[in-house]
């Protein structure tokens, strides 16, 4: 074990490593009670999500860990689980079930052109500001559904949007929440996120916002609701049913939203753990793969889009340097699966906290953007806004990878844009003119 994750090359140990696993797991630990909120509206059963959810992330980063051998954590992904929901469930009326299979095939298809290169070859094209901006966007977008959540921004006629009522009990308990979360991660507290969501959960029983939950510990839950379920449609309807102009849509879609956040998620924690080089991640391949493998066997389990955590900075903070910490995060996230009881305490109040700080967190990615050359800061500042504003994490991509050739060409620096670049330019048109048909 110790040759096989070159432990002595690179100046690490068993205690570190563990230590390192442990810190990713609690700083991530808020998926397992987060994404099965952000589901439910879906329809989906929330116990067999959060098995779902546990699963697939014990699974993805195991994978992560003998394959890469990168400290990277991986489970469903904050942001394209709410993509999932409110764009293609709700958003576009297609049942959870079908939306299921369109994340299923989206990771094949990722998994087919990792293997022939061509995933990397267009991430390496893109240019490193965009990729933080990407990170960024997505996380303005979750930390603006965490306030919707909350309530602390509701909606209005006038204006669009306005600050909610602040006195409403579930929405004092989320401030509350937010002021914690935001004390413990302040004063350094690794897993600050996890510790600030079990304190607001436990604010909210004491005052009797939230019940009393029954247990604490129990038998896992059934997979049974969601496990396969998104091979069910191929039983009820008719391949032409099922393949549908709007669904090949939804594909594409997963495609290049998990395509750009995986790629800014995974460039932003190798670039911090000094795996980078000239902007190129070593084994690459391999952590692209681990990812694409995640994904379907996410969709098989029954979660939506299973994707790189930039919380695998905390652990790689805490001395994890290879993939022996994320085995240690997998098997802690199969410990998890016990503490499913839990999950009748953990409301949108509890979780609003959660989505506000980890959008905070990525937004950071803001400060590696050189804002000083307008012709980057046009394409960065579209594709951040965008995401919020228009409630799509794609349509910030599209505009921003717009937006980013016609910046660089007018100010004399054509030559510096990769030709794959020129090529997404076109395809994100063509996108954009599919949808206004």
């Amino acid at each position: 074990m110790n040759r096989y994750f070159q432990f002595d090359e690179l100046g690490t140990n068993y205690s570190r490593e563990f230590l390192g696993g442990l810190t990713t797991f609690l700083a991530m630990a808020y998926i397992l009670f987060v994404n099965p909120s952000v589901l439910a509206p879906t329809g989906m059963d929330e116990g067999a999500v959060y098995v779902a959810t546990a699963l697939a992330a014990a699974i993805g980063t195991i994978i992560m860990g003998l394959i890469a051998k990168y400290p990277i954590a991986l489970a469903p992904g904050m942001g394209l689980n709410a993509f999932f929901t409110y764009s293609v469930v709700i958003g576009m009326g297609i049942p959870w079930e079908t939306a299921l299979l369109g994340v299923f095939i989206s990771g094949i298809i990722f998994i087919i052109i990792t293997l022939v290169g061509i995933r990397e070859l267009i991430i390496n094209a893109i240019p490193a500001e965009l990729k933080f901006a990407a990170g960024a966007g997505i996380g303005l977008f979750i930390a603006f559904i965490g306030l919707q959540n909350a309530e602390i921004v509701v909606m209005s006629e006038a204006t669009l949007v306005e600050i909610g009522n602040l006195g409403a009990p579930s929405t004092l308990l989320a401030v509350a929440g937010i002021v914690i979360t935001v004390i413990f991660m302040s004063l350094g507290l690794r897993g600050g996120i996890f510790y600030g969501l079990v304190a607001t959960a436990g604010i909210g029983v004491l005052t009797g916002v939230i019940p009393m939950p029954g247990a604490i510990v129990g038998s896992v839950p059934s997979l049974a609701p969601t496990f396969g379920a998104a091979f069910t449609p191929f039983a009820e309807m008719s391949l032409g049913e099922i393949f549908t102009v709007q669904l090949m849509i939804v594909i594409l879609t997963f495609l290049f939203v998990d395509f750009f956040d995986t790629a800014g998620t995974l460039y932003a924690v190798a670039n911090q753990a000094g795996f980078t080089k000239d902007n190129k991640l070593p084994r690459a391949q391999r952590a692209l793969l681990a990812d694409s493998s995640a994904t379907s066997i996410g969709a098989v389990l029954g979660t939506s889009t299973t994707t790189a955590y930039i919380e695998s900075t905390s652990g790689i903070a805490a001395g994890a340097r290879t993939g022996f910490a994320s085995l240690v995060t997998g098997g802690l996230f199969l410990i998890a699966l016990l503490f499913s009881p839990l999950l009748a305490v953990i409301t949108e109040s509890v979780t609003a906290p959660a989505l506000i700080v980890v959008g905070v967190l990525m937004a950071g990615a803001i400060a590696n953007i050189d804002w000083k050359k307008f012709e980057i800061a046009v394409p960065a500042f579209f594709t951040m806004i965008a995401m919020p504003l228009t409630y799509s994490i794609a349509t910030g991509i599209a505009l921003g990878f717009i937006m980013y050739p016609i910046t660089m060409i007018c100010s004399g620096r054509a030559k510096e844009v990769h030709p794959i670049m020129y090529v997404l330019f076109f395809v994100f048109i063509a996108y954009f003119v599919y949808l206004g048909e």
